[in-house]
């Protein structure tokens, strides 16, 4: 399989919802867009893109089983549900870990451990920045505390026209 594959998958496994499947493809061109720009070696950008189309995976089990799909839950059931569905895909069993953990951490701002991590919650707040209503205080100080890399800052600041 190949990320083209994992993409229908993904949104096949949404069942039809929308909104789910319109967050990950943003978070996934995003995602692709700042790791290209960075220059992230191939196999670096192959598990960021990977992990940017399923780092929500564990929303559609988490709003049965919680009522809600907020970020701990995520982390707390994401992992497993991502080695169940790379199973049998082809990807290496160290690249399938690998997106679990970015999975089970990409609510976690603290401890980041690789430009793809970095990269994740970077793409993933810029669309949840837009999705949430975020106010322009609120961006500002994401931008600050978060943002690393000179690809997301640039984005960031062009979309919200924070300084």
């Amino acid at each position: 399989m190949n990320t083209a594959d994992i993409m229908a998958k993904m949104i096949e496994r949404a069942d039809g919802n929308h909104h789910d499947i319109n967050h990950f493809m943003k978070v996934y061109t995003f995602a692709k867009t700042i790791g290209e720009m960075e220059g992230l070696s191939a196999a670096e950008q192959q598990t960021l893109e990977l992990a940017a189309i399923v780092h929500d995976i564990a929303c559609p089990l988490c709003r049965i089983k919680y009522g809600n799909a907020g970020g701990k839950h995520q982390e707390a059931e994401g992992p497993a549900l991502v080695r169940e569905f790379f199973a049998g895909t082809g990807f290496s069993q160290e690249m399938v870990e690998r997106i679990a953990y970015l999975v089970g951490h990409h609510h976690t701002i603290t401890d980041v451990d690789g430009m793809d991590y970095q990269i994740l919650l970077e793409a993933d707040y810029l669309v949840n920045a837009d999705e949430m209503e975020h106010t322009k205080e609120n961006i500002q100080h994401t931008m600050e505390i978060l943002f690393r890399t000179d690809t997301g800052i640039r984005l960031l600041k062009a979309i919200y026209k924070v300084e």
